[in-house]
Formats: structure tokens, sequence, C-alpha cells
């Protein structure tokens, strides 16, 4: 006798096999796959009763994804088969849309396997949960028609929803933390919408020049690599007590204090924010074994009120969060460079004197009604006693002749239209002296363009951050956040052919 479960059967449904491929290698291993490239296959292929779950492309050619979605949902035999949105239309608008077509869940490509895989399990076993309570609803119905045996009975039926809920909760474990989880199923109201306003700690980390890195490697690079790095960086918030709200690519978006509300929730988000700088070593010591470029993470850290809680619709909820201090921490987090953790003025305080603060400065984040001041922390005291490597100071190699330069100031993720000619006159990676007629305010991200001393451009995909005033003279620090392999080789090139001066005592 076979006692094997038998495997859940999925349909993939993309315009591309490449696509398709990549998506049928993370699943074969738990799941029996189906595959098509068009869309009304799609549709032939969900009417045998057999499929589970459904991941759809948005753009192919006969029917697009928005279309066969709306059509499995208008079939009383196809509506119950939960569909996941796989694409690369990221736009809010699309995600909207295919929510409101009857879509559960929606995932920009490129996309993390963990997620993948995660939402694949998840959306599974609440497909199976919600089976099981309906036929826990259907015997609990029969035994109240049969009034002798309804102690017994419903006995049974309480165990048969205990079950249920034990699954929701070990399915919904995968990808959340157990606050979470603890939240919606262990109250009477946890699955019902709504929110409440609280004071939390809000965490945004990113890593620096991920996008234009995962453009140039092979999709099973950059997925390992991003794998790895937030496999590790899962770990040491949930070892902190930090609520993960979202993976976004390569960013991580957590609270601190919902929805369980800590006394010393701002202290331990610092903490955390300091540990996983500190375990960036471990990261890249993995992949320089695999022949992996080193990462470099900035985080940022923000304390005010929000609103949290289940957001969403009856077909699909969410824990979120809501409010501007998660708008002015994205502001926060994008001034870091690699290597940095700042905070506002308001988690400082909240804080105290336990922290160990590098510089304070203040800044005029974009749509920021005043000045921001902002901390760069370098340590926090007992009981975590946790401290980042001291800054080595760079002595920068003078450049005769100078290197010549074109630079956009970045607007959000896009450069500007405004073009400054200017030159390097001093270099270090990763930092460098700019002279040029740009006259940037701190913390300025820019895009370059590099050229060598023939005039031959080496790259326009340099990206940095102004870290100084101007001095007057047009003369202005940067520091490197995105640098692409041509423009690694060339600087190693120039700092090797041109020596620092001796320094004399």
């Amino acid at each position: 006798m076979n006692d094997k479960p038998a495997r859940s059967r999925i349909l993939i449904v993309d315009d591309l096999p490449g696509n398709i491929k990549v998506l049928a290698e993370l699943l074969k291993d738990e799941y029996d796959i189906s595959m098509t490239t068009q869309g009304q296959d799609a549709l032939r292929l969900a009417q045998n009763g057999t499929l589970e779950l459904i991941l759809l492309d948005i753009v192919m050619p006969d029917l697009d994804g928005f279309e066969v979605c709306r059509r499995l949902r208008e079939n009383p035999r196809t509506r119950g088969i939960p569909v996941i949105f796989v694409t690369g239309q990221g736009d809010t608008e699309d995600e909207a849309r295919g929510f409101a077509m009857g879509a559960v869940d929606y995932i920009t490509k490129p996309f993390s396997a963990p997620i993948v895989r995660a939402r694949v399990k998840t959306h599974l076993g609440l497909k199976l949960a919600r089976e099981q309570i309906e036929k826990s609803n259907q015997e609990i119905r029969h035994l109240n028609d049969n009034l002798v045996a309804v102690l017994s009975e419903q006995k049974k039926a309480n165990a048969l929803l205990d079950r249920a809920n034990q699954f929701i909760r070990s399915t919904f474990g995968r990808y959340m933390s157990e606050d979470v989880v603890a939240t919606i199923l262990d109250s009477p109201d946890g699955l019902r919408l709504g929110g409440e306003k609280r004071e939390v700690t809000v965490m945004m980390s990113d890593l620096r020049g991920f996008t234009l890195l995962s453009e140039r490697r092979a999709p099973e690079e950059v997925v390992a690599m991003l794998n790895r790095y937030l496999e590790i960086m899962t770990e040491i918030l949930l070892q902190y007590n930090g609520t993960i709200i979202e993976f976004m690519g390569d960013g991580i978006l957590a609270l601190f204090g919902a929805p369980i509300r800590r006394m010393d929730d701002p202290q331990r988000a610092v903490a955390c924010a300091l540990a996983m700088q500190l375990a960036m070593e471990r990261v890249n010591t993995e992949n320089r074994r695999r022949c992996f470029p080193e990462f470099k993470m900035g985080v940022g850290l923000n304390t005010g009120m929000v609103v949290a809680g289940n957001i969403g619709s009856d077909k699909r909820t969410k824990y979120g969060v809501v409010g501007s201090a998660i708008n002015l921490t994205a502001r926060i987090e994008s001034l870091t460079v690699g290597g940095q953790v700042l905070i506002s003025d308001a988690t400082a305080q909240a804080c105290g004197p336990i922290l160990a603060i590098e510089q304070s400065w203040e800044v005029m984040p974009k749509g920021a009604g005043k000045p921001l001041t902002i901390h760069q922390v370098s340590g926090i005291g007992a009981p975590y006693g946790l401290h980042l490597p001291p800054t080595e100071a760079l002595q920068l190699h003078p450049l005769t002749p100078p290197l010549k330069v074109r630079v956009r100031v970045m607007e959000g993720k896009h450069a500007g239209l405004a073009e400054h000619t200017g030159t390097l006159i001093a270099l270090t990676p990763p930092m460098a002296e700019l002279l040029s007629d740009l006259h940037a305010e701190r913390l300025t991200n820019l895009q370059i363009e590099l050229y060598d001393e023939q005039g031959q451009r080496i790259t326009r995909d340099l990206y940095a951050k102004v870290l100084t005033e101007d001095d007057g003279q047009g003369r202005q620090t940067i520091h490197f956040t995105s640098t692409p392999p041509e423009a690694e080789e060339f600087f190693e090139k120039v700092c090797q052919s041109r020596p620092l001066p001796e320094t004399h005592h």
C-alpha cells in the first residue's frame, strides 16, 4: 500500500519558455508541473478539475493574464483555483488590477526563489484549509440536526477545526513572523480587515547596486546570491523580534512594535540593524567562495506613528502598515551608503545615551516640510554590546591629468535631464574628489558617465553619493554606491599607475 501523499498540480502560464523553465525548476521537486504559453490552453487545462494553483504571466499573445484570470473567476468549475500573477509589470495600477480580477497574490520579476516557494505553499495551504473548514462547517450543521449525538460530534468538529488552524499557522509561518500568525489566529477578530494606530520603529534595508548587478548576471546566480542574503537577514530579524512586513526585491521592510509592542522596541531595532551590518561579512564570505561580487547594505530607521493591521479585501488580506513614518524611513534609507546605519532624531531620542553616534547632520529630504536631523550610528551599549568596525580614513590618489566625467543628479530612481561636466581629481575607491559646476547638496545621489585619459567612455552606469558640501571652488568628496565591473577594473589600473605620494614626518 502506498501512503505517500498526492502532489499538488500547478500550472505555469508564460509566453516565454525560459521563464517557465526557471519557475518549473524551483517547484518541480514538490509539485507536479503543467506548462503552457497560451492563455486559451490555460483555460482548457483548468477545466479538468485537477489543478490546485496557477502561476500566470500578464503579457501573452492570445489572451492576456488579466482576461484569463477574469474568465477563470466567472466559471464555477475554475473559480476556486488560486491564481498568482508572476510578471515583469510592477506598477501599482497593474497590481491593483490583478487583485481586482480575483488573483490571490502578485509577484514581480525578477523574483526571489524563497518568496515564490513560500507564497505557493501559503496559498495551497490556505486553499486546503478553507476546504477543511468548509467540511468541518458542513459536519457541524449536520450535527445540529442530530441533537442526540451533538456533544460527542461537537468534540470531533472542534478537533477538525483545530487541525485546520494548526495547518494555517504552519503555512503562514513559512514567511511571516510568529507574532503576526498568533495575532491573526489567536483572537476572534484576527482575520477581520482593519488596523490600529500605534508607535513603531520602522526599518528599511537595501543592497547598493544590486539592480545593476542583477541585470548583468544570469538569473540563477542572482537568485542564489539573493537567497543567501535574505536567509541570513531573516534569521537576525526574527532573533531580534522584528516583524518582517515585506521583501521588496533586495530590500526589506520590517517593524519593531507591531503587532506586539515591547518597551525596548527602538533600542532592539538599532541593535538588529547593527547585527545585520556585521553579518554582511558572512554574506560576502560566501559570495567570495562562489566567485560572486561582494554586497554592501544601507539601513534606515525611524520611530513614529503608523496604522498597522490587516489590509486588503475579502479575497486577499495581508498584515501591513501605512503612514508618513514609512515614507520618512524610506527617505532616510536612501541617504545611506553601503555599511551605514542612519536613524531619525525620533529614534535617537527614544534610544537614549545607549547609542554611539558617529556623526549627525541636517538634511532636507524631497517632500519634507522642514529639515530632518539624522544620525549615523556606529554602536549600541549594554545589554546588546554591538559595534561596527571603525572606518579607516582613506588617502586619495591625486589624478594628473584628471579623469573627465559627466554628472546628473538622481531624481528618485531616474537621472535628471540636466547634465554637468566635471573631473575626478583624486581617487581611492570607493571614494573620489569631484570638481564640477554642480554644487550639489550633501547626500545627493549622482549618476556619473566616466571617461579615460583619451576621452573614451568607460561606463555610464557609475553611481555615487555626495559626502561633503562644496568647498567654494567646486570640489566635493563623493562615495561610489554602485560600481560596474568595467569601472572597477579601470579604477584599479589608474590607482596602480599613480601611487600615493610619500608622507614625511
